[in-house]
């Protein structure tokens, strides 16, 4: 014990030394403060800096309602659920492949808005409020294609306003919710489609079940594995893709 205390004085000692270095050394200070800009230019880069986080804080919103993300991820759902396999694939996978197919589908909208308005406005060659203006404009048209014009009467008429000349003239708070109405629509029908092959599969499994006296033994058991035979020997993912994707053409 004695051959040890001086070792825990020396490791004591280091440490208050380190300790002291620590606290003598400068720490960084963290200023914020709102100042009068040198030149216009610091002025328009603060307002680009707030504009972008802005849109990013509204980026989840835009990619579920205003793009093909609300029917792609509900058909998915809807498959897998027919299929009788609740885990697989997982959520994320789920998630995922509808991400990536809405990158895919909406490629030519979102470049059509990078050459409109974001390039002009990041050149400093239109307002805000045009690059707004324009950039509204492909999306509003992406979303009137894929907007039945019932859904679309349906929220003029809550709105009280009047019948515009053309659907271009409907303002996106019109559009967004006509739009995400139709799209729920168009995805449970798609859905249902999808269920007959299966509930077929399911209805002759348990009816043979049935005739053979095997009350007991659930008819789930028997038809996942026929189920997942067809789908695989139809390429059922590659049907669903594609049916999905042209959906939207």
């Amino acid at each position: 014990m004695k051959g040890k205390l001086p070792v825990v004085l020396l490791v004591l000692a280091v440490s208050l030394v380190m300790a002291g270095k620590a606290s003598a050394a400068p720490l960084p200070a963290v200023d914020l403060s709102i100042r009068p800009a040198d030149s216009p230019e610091q002025a328009v880069d603060t307002v680009k800096l707030l504009v972008l986080l802005t849109l990013l804080s509204l980026a989840p919103a835009f990619l579920v309602m205003m793009t093909s993300f609300t029917r792609i991820v509900i058909v998915l759902s809807l498959l897998r659920t027919a299929l009788g396999v609740h885990q697989a694939p997982a959520n994320q996978i789920v998630v995922g492949l509808a991400v990536f197919l809405t990158v895919f589908i909406m490629a030519p909208t979102f470049r059509e808005i990078n050459d409109r308005a974001i390039q002009p406005y990041l050149n400093n060659e239109i307002s805000q409020q045009e690059a707004q203006e324009r950039g509204s404009q492909p999306l509003r048209d992406f979303m009137l294609r894929q907007t039945r014009e019932k859904d679309l009467g349906l929220f003029i008429q809550l709105a009280k306003m009047e019948k515009p000349e053309k659907p271009e003239d409907v303002p996106l708070h019109v559009v967004i919710p006509s739009f995400v109405t139709s799209e729920l629509k168009t995805a449970f029908e798609i859905g249902f489609m999808l269920f007959i092959p299966f509930l077929v599969i399911d209805m002759v499994v348990a009816s043979i079940l049935m005739a053979m006296g095997m009350f007991m033994l659930p008819p789930v058991m028997i038809s996942l594995p026929f189920k997942l035979l067809l789908f695989v020997m139809v390429d059922g993912w590659y049907l669903v893709v594609k049916s999905l994707v042209e959906s939207f053409r």
